[in-house]
């Protein structure tokens, strides 16, 4: 059976018109009647009974064009069909999996991140998250179980966040926290709120954009009151981190203080470890970082007992519970800090650890601080030092 296009062209060859005779005739334009001829585009009722009149077919044209339609119809009924079909089976042969067991996989990816590259904990977190995404989109879950799921789905956007940003990319880290915030106010989880808020400051800190850090931080706490955990140290650690780069010293020592405060008298434990849990040495570090961006002598001081500190209780603890990236980062502040209280040779044996990374383990951050370090022993203050000289050399190639 000939198609209402090949039939169209048909009859207006046996009528020995040309396109632009027939377009004058059903009032349509050239191009029109040519791409309907061809299949580009689908002829409308009106068109076919215009074309039908024109060519004297006595209504072939307009059956045909009736017939065409249903034969489409049929087609993509049936396509449907397949699909459907197809998702069915899908469906009835789901595992098992249950909603526990994907707010598992989000905590051990939480825990495995702190000793992990970020490259194949992006994919690994990327993956889960599409399972519990798809749960929820599907309503594929118990009565109960979507709050869960919204939790679930909110930690695994907080590990997407930590990953993109430690490659560099603190834009995509932002969208990430912004899922997170999205799915801690579905599941009405305060705790992951303030976790939010404190990591989206961090990331506004990597952009050195220290008012919308602090802004942030303010914001996170106002949803800390009554919370859990660790979330109010680290807001109040993140704060100080902000003062000190905005060269507030007294500002910034009085949050350090604060934290401590808030650590001791914290209520329970945090929902979740790894990443988002504020360790002992965590805060440590948290101190030492922030303060070396202040030039008092007694801060940077501070800094290098923190940093210090921060590495030694994370060298005593099991691989599960260090975070290797920040423990390398604590050596490039130790090492900052004791460059700024003239201790090149100190700042060196601070920094060697690092040097030594392979490639993966160069996240961003560790990138810019030793870039920072590298300028700072580059500067006129150590001329002439050959340890100094030497350590920058080292920092270079080692960025290569």
């Amino acid at each position: 059976m000939m198609s209402f296009p090949k039939l169209l062209r048909m009859l207006r060859l046996n009528a020995g018109l040309s396109l632009e005779e027939l377009a004058g005739r059903v009032h349509y334009s050239r191009g029109h009647v040519h791409n309907v001829e061809t299949g580009a585009r689908a002829g409308t009722a009106e068109f076919a009974a215009a074309a039908d009149h024109a060519l004297e077919a006595g209504g072939l044209l307009e059956h045909q064009w009736r017939r065409d339609q249903a034969q489409q119809a049929d087609g993509v009924l049936a396509g449907t069909m397949v699909t459907a079909l197809r998702r069915s089976r899908d469906l009835a042969e789901m595992p098992g999996l249950e909603v526990d067991d994907l707010a598992a996989d989000a905590a051990d990816l939480a825990v495995q991140y702190l000793a992990s590259p970020p490259g194949p904990m992006l994919a690994d977190a990327h993956r889960v998250r599409q399972e519990v995404t798809g749960r929820l989109r599907q309503r594929h879950h118990r009565p109960g179980e979507r709050r869960e799921l919204y939790r679930a789905a909110g930690h695994l956007s907080g590990v997407l966040a930590y990953a993109a940003l430690d490659l560099g990319h603190a834009d995509a880290a932002l969208e990430h926290c912004r899922a997170g915030w999205r799915c801690a106010e579905f599941a009405g989880d305060q705790e992951l709120k303030v976790w939010v808020r404190g990591t989206q400051s961090l990331i506004a800190r990597f952009q050195q954009d220290f008012t919308a850090a602090y802004d942030f931080i303010e914001d996170g706490l106002q949803h800390a009151d009554g919370v859990a955990g660790t979330g109010l140290a680290r807001l109040l650690c993140g704060r100080a981190q902000c003062l000190a780069n905005l060269g507030d010293s007294g500002g910034a020592n009085a949050s350090l203080d604060a934290a401590l405060d808030a650590r001791e008298h914290a209520r329970d434990t945090d929902a979740l470890g790894g990443l988002f849990t504020f360790s002992t040495a965590k805060q440590l570090y948290y101190a030492g970082s922030a303060l070396i961006w202040l030039p008092g002598a007694a801060d940077n001081a501070r800094a290098a007992r923190e940093a210090e500190a921060a590495i030694g209780l994370w060298q005593q603890q099991p691989a599960t519970e260090r975070s290797l990236d920040d423990e390398h980062l604590a050596h490039v502040y130790l090492a900052t800090a004791r460059v700024q209280l003239g201790d090149v040779e100190g700042a060196a044996a601070a920094v060697d650890p690092v040097l030594s990374l392979p490639p993966e383990m160069q996240i961003s951050w560790i990138v810019k601080r030793m870039d920072r370090l590298a300028g700072i022993l580059a500067g006129p203050r150590y001329a002439g030092n050959g340890t100094a000289r030497g350590t920058v050399e080292a920092i270079r190639a080692a960025a290569v």
